[in-house]
């Protein structure tokens, strides 16, 4: 028995959507560091790849009108403000592109997965975040383990990366030396820059390990064990007995509500041991004959009583009751082939009114057609 609660305790099934959903509101989704490294280095280095030039020229531009100035304006004061100011905007008209590429980046990069999400809960202080204990378990943990693995792959990757750009481009580099400083100058920056975009281009790998791992690590973590999914289960979805008090209450009010329509009835259509069936029929705002009550034995026998109370016509047709029964819901009108012989009883019971009136003879119960297809013969 023991062990088979030991098993049962094991946090072996996955998450549910509120377990998820709990989570986010807490704050707790999954987030890779790597993939946002990844977003910010490649878009920084294809900007400069894309932007260089207008940086260059705005940056070539900013230093060319610091530098060049009459005598007289270094010695007033007055200009080096403004200098400075109009250096200032000139740079960052120049950098702007660059900059907005990498703020793209820098939010798009950690709701890559997860997605955008803000939680108060998450950003509460909490004791335990400062705890002596708890830091040194974060420390020697399994998770730590696991980044300071990645850690090391990642600087042996954007070395083995560095070392073949350096071994790719060790002949192109030694050449810059026999350029005039102009060309050799544009160069050297088209090659920092493309070898910078290749060892960004390596963060992909890592980011490719490192994505699924986390959404793996997370969805571990919020792992449940079958008791839990059968307590959430019972709170979301109510207790098993509490859902049955419910439907039981629903059915009790029904009832009462169609009791109440008995005495609108015009005609009660019974199996006197079985069913019993109260059809209304109005003609300026009805297409056909309506079921306003129906209901086996107890609930049949309470339809009659209450049809006897209110002088309603009690009419014995077990095989047409049984047919409309079961073929017609609470409220519905009857189907189309129950037409006729629902128009008989009426026709019957109106007869059998006048007769008591003294306006005719006492009329014969007539044969009632049901087709083969609704018959339900007891």
């Amino acid at each position: 028995m023991a062990e088979e609660n030991d098993n049962s305790q094991e946090k072996t099934e996955e998450p549910t959507p509120r377990r998820l959903e709990k989570a986010k509101e807490d704050g707790q989704t999954a987030r890779s560091k790597e993939l946002a490294t990844m977003a910010v280095l490649l878009a920084g280095a294809g900007g400069l790849l894309v932007f260089g030039a207008r940086l260059g020229a705005g940056l070539e531009n900013v230093m060319r009108q610091s530098f060049q100035f009459d005598r007289a304006v270094a010695y007033d004061s007055h200009y080096m403000g403004l200098f400075l100011l109009e250096a200032a905007n000139e740079a960052a008209w120049a950098l702007m592109p660059l900059f907005v590429v990498l703020l793209i980046a820098a939010i798009a990069g950690p709701i890559g997965i997860g997605g955008m999400l803000f939680s108060a809960k998450a950003i509460t202080p909490k004791l335990e975040r400062i705890s002596l204990l708890k830091g040194l378990k974060r420390m020697f943990s399994l998770r730590a383990l696991v980044e300071l693995v990645k850690a090391i792959l990642k600087v042996g990757l954007v070395l083995a990366v560095a070392i073949l750009i350096l071994n790719l481009r060790t002949e192109d580099l030694l050449s810059i030396g026999n350029e005039p400083p102009k060309p050799a100058m544009a160069h050297v920056v088209w090659t920092l820059g493309w070898s910078f975009f290749a060892l960004a281009c390596a963060t992909i790998i890592i980011a490719l390990i490192d994505v699924p791992y986390q959404i793996y690590d997370h969805n571990k973590k919020l792992r449940m064990t079958k008791q839990e999914v059968k307590d959430e289960y019972k709170d979301t979805e109510g207790k098993p007995e509490v859902k049955g008090r419910i439907r039981q209450l629903q059915r009790q009010m029904a009832q009462r509500r169609m009791m109440q329509d008995v005495p609108t009835a015009d005609v009660v259509i019974t199996n006197p041991t079985h069913f019993a069936v109260a059809l209304k029929y109005d003609q300026a705002a009805m297409g056909a004959p309506r079921v306003v009550a129906k209901g086996a034995d107890e609930i049949a026998f309470k339809i009659m009583e209450v049809a006897r109370e209110h002088k309603v016509e009690i009419v014995r047709t077990p095989p047409l009751t049984r047919a409309v029964y079961y073929n017609t819901e609470l409220g519905q009108e009857i189907p189309e082939g129950l037409y006729m012989a629902v128009a008989q009883v009426l026709a019957y019971v109106f007869q059998l009114r006048q007769f008591r009136k003294g306006r005719g003879a006492k009329p014969s119960m007539p044969e009632f057609p049901i087709p083969k297809d609704m018959r339900r013969d007891g």
